[in-house]
């Protein structure tokens, strides 16, 4: 059961075989999950939805709080969506994704955005002239949070992500990218209060009463 003191949550996995590059099936995350700890995870596959009666089932089956939401590739990066329920020829791009999202009441998060990036300053202490560009760029005034902490990133990378949101005053949220069993462990999302429902879950992301966590040992 959720510990209702603070809510811990993995907001970023996949599984097969929706996730094309996954190697783990629901149940195999699901199962690591409850062992861990988690109070809750988000099935958030490339370009995909589940359905709502499949999440309903697998909750009942698993007795853990799971959460639909989506990693979309679009020209202008990788974005995680919560609200939508289905994926709509058009979001490739990112203008007609914003649109989608808005309609929704939804919320967007920069997934990794460090990828396809040149990340050479191992501590990201300063403004190099990289983080200035991708700063500037105009789809992070769309965000409602930047993955801070990614367990498929390296120190530097995540540390160039949580630069780039204190430069442009957007909160960090926390996610494994598992892919495969041994993933998830690493970071979350931790919520000041209970959420059993998307919605729950898009208005304390709207809030803003979250921050990312390192999990000690796969610990929360």
């Amino acid at each position: 059961m959720p510990n209702f003191a603070r809510m811990v949550i993995d907001l970023h996995t996949h599984t097969a075989p929706k996730s094309y590059d996954a190697l783990q099936s629901p149940m195999e995350l699901i199962l690591e999950a409850k062992a861990l700890g988690l109070d809750a995870v988000c099935l958030t596959e490339h370009d995909a939805f589940w359905d709502d009666r499949d999440i309903q089932e697998l909750r009942r089956h698993h007795k853990l709080i799971i959460l639909p939401g989506c990693e979309i590739n679009t020209d202008k990066g990788h974005f995680l969506a919560f609200g939508l329920r289905e994926y709509l020829f058009g979001m490739h791009k990112f203008t007609f994704l914003h649109d989608q999202v808005n309609k929704a009441g939804g919320v967007l998060v920069a997934a990794h955005p460090y990828r396809r990036r040149q990340i050479t300053d191992s501590t990201a202490t300063r403004i190099t002239p990289e983080l200035a560009l991708v700063s500037k760029e105009e789809t992070f005034g769309y965000m409602d949070a930047i993955e801070g902490l990614n367990g498929r990133g390296s120190e530097a990378e995540n540390n160039f992500s949580q630069m780039l949101s204190r430069i442009l005053n957007i909160k960090t949220t926390g996610g494994s990218d598992s892919h495969r069993p041994g993933d998830l462990g690493t970071f979350a999302t931790e919520f000041d209060s209970s959420i059993t429902s998307i919605s729950g879950l898009v208005r304390e992301i709207k809030s803003g009463r979250f921050r990312p966590i390192t999990l000690d040992h796969g610990s929360p």
